[in-house]
């Protein structure tokens, strides 16, 4: 504890005025009985003198007091800057330099406020993008463990077992080139992702028919599933988009429909109206929304939109063309996915 204190405003006014009336009232009293002889003339002007006295004490004590009351406040917002939500406004001070200090706080309290505000918000972003990446990289070693296992059994039976047959060894080398397949078009859909979340993306249109488009789409992807059936229903209709886009969004809806349903799959397109519909396990109500968001994974085995990049890449793309990915399902029947260009 320290031995010695500072004396507050009040007390310090108060120290010095004390001391000045005190020598005032003393050399006034001796200059009045010096100036009467017999000395009871004086004695009423120093009785007025000593109330007199007394008086202004009061008056400067109580102002002192009150601008002790205003500095102590102003302290109290500076010592208690970081945690003061905000200063009363309504505050009005004695003194115009303590008013003009208030405002200076006012100012001074908004400007950290606004930077611990914009603080918080990088932070929320940074955890964002920090748990999107530990997502990612999640997702990324989930999806290319299969693929990857699978090149290495088969590589190393091959390299083993030099009397395989040659019926088995071709089967093998198209497994190998499969998964091969699979992982560079998961590579792809990871840098086209990442074109998107850099803005870098740019739409190159031009006038083609998207029902001629979704033939190709379907006799690519009729050829890697081969026992599934791909109905094309509708009729030709000339649209205005980025057809290399619009190639990835049919065949990341036609491909999702065979991946989770075990039925054929029409892909019909009426009117500028493109939809895909499976009668697979379907989406839940409350797993709807979230299926075209970035890594969304669901945890269950009934719906694995792969890496969750899938339905947000389409999503994506329709949102740069002005359109937007509809969605009807309903659970153990099917799912339409279904948008307009």
């Amino acid at each position: 504890m320290a031995l010695f204190r500072h004396p507050s405003f009040s007390e310090y006014v108060m120290a010095r005025l004390v001391t000045v009336a005190v020598l005032l009232f003393i050399l006034f009293s001796l200059f009045l009985i010096t100036a009467t002889p017999d000395g009871e003339d004086g004695i009423t002007p120093i009785v007025l003198l000593a109330v007199a006295l007394i008086i202004f004490n009061v008056a400067i004590y109580r102002g002192a007091k009150r601008m002790q009351k205003e500095l102590r406040l102003i302290n109290d917002y500076l010592k208690n800057l970081d945690k003061v939500d905000k200063i009363d406004y309504r505050t009005r001070f004695f003194a115009q330099e303590f008013e003009d200090i208030n405002q200076s706080l006012i100012k001074v309290l908004k400007g950290a406020k606004k930077r611990e505000d914009i603080k918080q918000r990088y932070n929320a972003k940074l955890k964002l993008k920090n748990r999107q990446r530990a997502d990612m990289i999640s997702a990324i070693a989930h999806e290319f463990r299969n693929p990857i296992a699978s090149i290495m059994g088969y590589s190393q039976t091959l390299h083993e077992d030099k009397d395989i047959p040659a019926e088995l060894r071709e089967k093998f080398l198209e497994k190998i080139y499969n998964n091969g397949n699979k992982i560079e078009s998961l590579l792809s859909r990871l840098v086209l992702w990442n074109k998107f979340e850099s803005g870098e993306a740019t739409l190159h249109k031009s006038t083609f028919d998207i029902y001629i488009l979704a033939q190709e789409v379907i006799r690519v992807l009729q050829e890697k599933y081969k026992t599934r059936e791909i109905r094309l229903e509708g009729a030709s209709f000339m649209v205005e988009a980025d057809r290399t886009l619009m190639d990835i969004v049919l065949k990341n809806l036609i491909e999702n429909a065979l991946k989770y349903s075990q039925e054929e799959v029409v892909v019909r397109i009426e009117n500028g109206t493109v939809s895909v519909t499976d009668k697979g396990v379907g989406i839940r109500t409350k797993d709807i929304d979230k299926v075209t968001k970035k890594f969304y994974r669901s945890g269950t085995h009934s719906w694995d939109n792969s890496m969750g990049l899938g339905l947000s890449i389409v999503k994506t793309i329709l949102l740069l063309h002005g359109s937007k990915l509809e969605i009807k399902s309903k659970v153990n029947e099917g799912s339409t996915f279904s948008f307009k260009i």
